[in-house]
């Protein structure tokens, strides 16, 4: 399999997490999506949450108005969000767990359990012309059941494999990295477009845009704490070097 080129997404919601710290409209995620592009970004996330807690409706309607990349809109399968989905007409829609008492997004959708809530929700949003992805775990089970929803892409939850290796847990990190791996080779065997994202950094980057079949990483909360040291137009070139520097080892 020869790799694709591999695209980066760049999420903005953690500049929205510093502005509503304060009120306001500064920093503005919109400005910070349209300097990642200028840098190198192949498009824009942004997880338009339930209780609103960075990313606001306003912010999603002034990126799909402002921005010339793709806006991928994370969001929960509600009436709610597929209501603004459709309104909104974003190029790509990825579903996501999401509770409130969450710090962050924690592991990825169960598609075996939800399936009876994500079918009517997949199709909707496939209907409307919006591309769907699911942000599942890589157990094969889960891949298999994206594949049945008819999601014509999945983004691998790397989180796990990530923490793991921060924290020094080599044989949890080599077991999660294997999942990942096997994870991405069966769903492209789906013929599922395969994408990746949750706590990558420069070097996880790097190791994860060696699989051919992931053609997608997006990455938020990395590149915006970087960029308080480097700048963001810096460190989404940083982010660039480090998968191209990944992507050579797959061609090779």
């Amino acid at each position: 399999m020869s790799p694709h080129r591999l695209r980066l997404g760049v999420n903005v919601d953690h500049v929205a997490t510093i502005r509503n710290a304060r009120g306001g409209r500064h920093p503005d995620p919109v400005r910070a999506a349209k300097l990642a592009i200028v840098a190198g970004a192949d498009g824009i996330t942004a997880h338009l949450r339930e209780d609103r807690r960075h990313i606001r409706d306003d912010d999603i309607a002034r990126l799909k108005a402002e921005i010339d990349k793709p806006l991928n809109f994370e969001m929960a399968a509600t009436d709610e969000m597929v209501r603004i989905a459709l309104e909104t007409k974003p190029h790509a829609v990825c579903l996501v767990p999401e509770k409130r008492t969450e710090r962050t997004t924690e592991g990825g959708l169960d598609a075996v359990r939800q399936h009876a809530q994500l079918a009517p929700v997949v199709h909707t949003l496939k209907h409307a012309g919006i591309r769907v992805s699911l942000f599942i775990g890589a157990q094969p089970k889960q891949i298999e059941a994206a594949a049945e929803l008819g999601a014509p892409v999945v983004e691998l939850h790397t989180g796990s494999w990530c923490d793991a290796l921060t924290e020094g847990r080599e044989a949890e990190a080599k077991a999660e990295w294997e999942l990942i791996r096997a994870g991405a080779e069966m769903a492209a065997g789906f013929g599922l477009e395969v994408h990746a994202g949750h706590g990558l950094d420069y070097a996880t980057a790097e190791t994860i845009a060696a699989l051919p079949q992931v053609v997608e990483l997006n990455i938020g909360h990395f590149l915006v704490g970087e960029s308080v040291f480097e700048g963001l137009a810096e460190t989404v070139k940083f982010m660039r070097a480090a998968m191209e520097r990944g992507r050579k080892k797959a061609r090779a």
